[in-house]
């Protein structure tokens, strides 16, 4: 591969309010250093939903000579505000560039999901039921694909007016988007028990197309059996049904990290022996999940996490004693792969 990549958190944005209030440019420098140099990456997806956030840690990344994936993520937003975002975020990304940088903008994610007027719903939760309709399934993914392909060709001759660089768009399998806007196919791609037997074909078909492909996300959470359910490791989470904040596990789970691990590195070679261009594992840290080991049933809320590290709230580490978090196996193993 020729992008080795992990994702990076500057804070979502959900009904106007930024996440993660621990965001410190000295802090994301640091992680960044360690991104670089321990998990041995040289790109790295900067997501998130403000754009001052993503251009002072895209600018920290570029500093260490990272590949920068220029990703703002919008969350139910409408299509004119997802639109000022992208403007807003591609001269940003341009200027950048400019100054030497390996850039790469990514248009948004998974919009049929994260945002409103694509798919029926109020939330992500009422949309992702509607994919589970056996009845009206096809009518529904048929509607959205319209819909995210209307909307695209709108936003990438606007995010290319202001960014010179390469543009790809990270989409989810269902949404079918019309690559010839792109120069990059980008795919979030799980694998999952139901995936598992033609998973590895699937990667093929997309390399086949002709254009480099990027896998901008994929993951596991660390409980066992995480892996069977690939990207929906965070439904075993009550959130709040208004900001949704995680409040807690909807039962007792066992941690598996080993398993984390094990998923990313058969992933991780699987695109490998694909073809693939360019991976970005899902993710760093999940900030607003965190590792609490002295908590009781419920109330660890890493197991659902994704991130390479589990994150404390009230300690730092040992690896890494400038840090509020410790390495999981997942950390080693990608890490070990990536230096291979």
């Amino acid at each position: 591969m020729r992008a080795r990549g992990i994702s990076y958190d500057t804070g979502f944005v959900r009904g106007g309010t930024v996440g993660r209030g621990d965001f410190d440019p000295e802090l994301v420098g640091r992680e960044l250093r360690v991104i670089r140099d321990d998990l041995h990456c040289n790109a790295v997806r900067i997501m998130g939903g403000d754009p001052d956030r993503i251009e002072i840690a895209a600018e920290l990344a570029a500093g260490l000579g990272l590949e920068v994936w220029f990703s703002p993520y919008p969350l139910e937003l409408t299509t004119d505000e997802m639109l000022s975002l992208f403007a807003d975020c591609a001269g940003r990304a341009e200027r950048l560039r400019r100054r030497g940088a390996e850039v790469v903008f990514v248009t948004g994610a998974e919009l049929s999901l994260m945002n409103k007027g694509f798919l029926p719903g109020d939330g992500l939760d009422e949309r992702v039921a509607l994919l589970a309709d056996p009845q009206h399934v096809h009518e529904h993914i048929a509607g959205a694909r319209a819909r995210v392909d209307e909307f695209l060709a709108e936003a990438v001759p606007l995010v290319r007016e202001r960014f010179g660089g390469k543009v790809t768009y990270a989409a989810v399998p269902l949404e079918g988007v019309d690559w010839s806007l792109f120069d990059i196919v980008s795919l979030d791609l799980y694998r999952s028990a139901e995936t598992a037997d033609r998973f590895a074909e699937g990667v093929h078909g997309l390399v086949a197309q002709g254009k480099p492909v990027a896998i901008t996300e994929f993951g596991s959470a660390c409980y066992r059996g995480a892996g069977d359910v690939g990207a929906r490791g965070l439904e075993i989470v009550e959130h709040d049904k208004d900001t949704r904040v995680p409040l807690r596990l909807n039962g007792e789970y066992e941690r598996d990290e080993a398993g984390q691990a094990a998923y990313i590195s058969e992933l991780l070679e699987a695109f490998d022996a694909g073809g693939v261009d360019s991976t970005f594992v899902f993710t760093f840290a999940l900030r607003d999940y965190p590792h609490r080991p002295d908590g009781g049933p419920g109330e660890d809320l890493d197991l659902a996490g994704y991130g390479v590290v589990k994150v404390f709230e009230d300690r730092s580490g040992t690896a890494y004693p400038d840090m509020p978090w410790e390495p999981k196996a997942a950390f080693t193993a990608l890490a070990d792969f990536y230096r291979g």
